[in-house]
């Protein structure tokens, strides 16, 4: 290995929670360096989910955060020639990155009116164990099982 791993940055936490997960998430939810904006959609957000739920909105953030990060993956390895998809374990860095992208993702998808109101219907469902973050770790999940017999291919 010629070049020096880069070394991790530290995120600080946001102003309004004093949470580095809230921070990281309004990190991957920003567009085009529009921090303020991706804060805003986030905020309000959390506001609607203490509207719905009645619940702490960073307990339910949190909730739905662990219920739509997977815990396996599968990674294509190459083996004489074929290609296999290997399961492997998630890193827990990476872990929580896939459900905060997924979250966004699927939030993005709903057809909801607003950015803020999609982002709290989604980490609401989430939260419950329901909606289209949770369903893609099942779906990686079932991935993962399905192809345990090239397991041995772990490096």
């Amino acid at each position: 290995m010629r070049k020096k791993r880069a070394e991790r940055r530290l995120v600080t936490p946001d102003a309004k929670f004093q949470d580095v997960t809230v921070a990281r998430f309004i990190n991957n939810l920003m567009q085009d360096g529009k921090k303020s904006t991706a804060r805003n959609i986030l905020y309000d957000a959390l506001e609607i989910v203490v509207e719905k739920t009645q619940q702490e909105p960073i307990e339910v953030l949190r909730r739905a955060l662990q219920n739509a990060s997977p815990a396996v993956e599968v990674r294509s390895r190459r083996v004489g020639g074929s290609t296999y998809q290997v399961p492997m374990e998630v890193r827990p860095d990476r872990r929580a990155a896939l459900g905060i992208r997924w979250l966004i993702r699927f939030a993005t998808e709903r057809r909801d009116r607003s950015m803020h109101e999609k982002l709290a219907a989604e980490l609401i469902a989430a939260s419950n164990g329901e909606g289209g973050a949770v369903k893609k770790r099942e779906d990686t999940h079932r991935m993962a099982e399905s192809n345990k017999a090239f397991a041995h291919f772990r490096w």
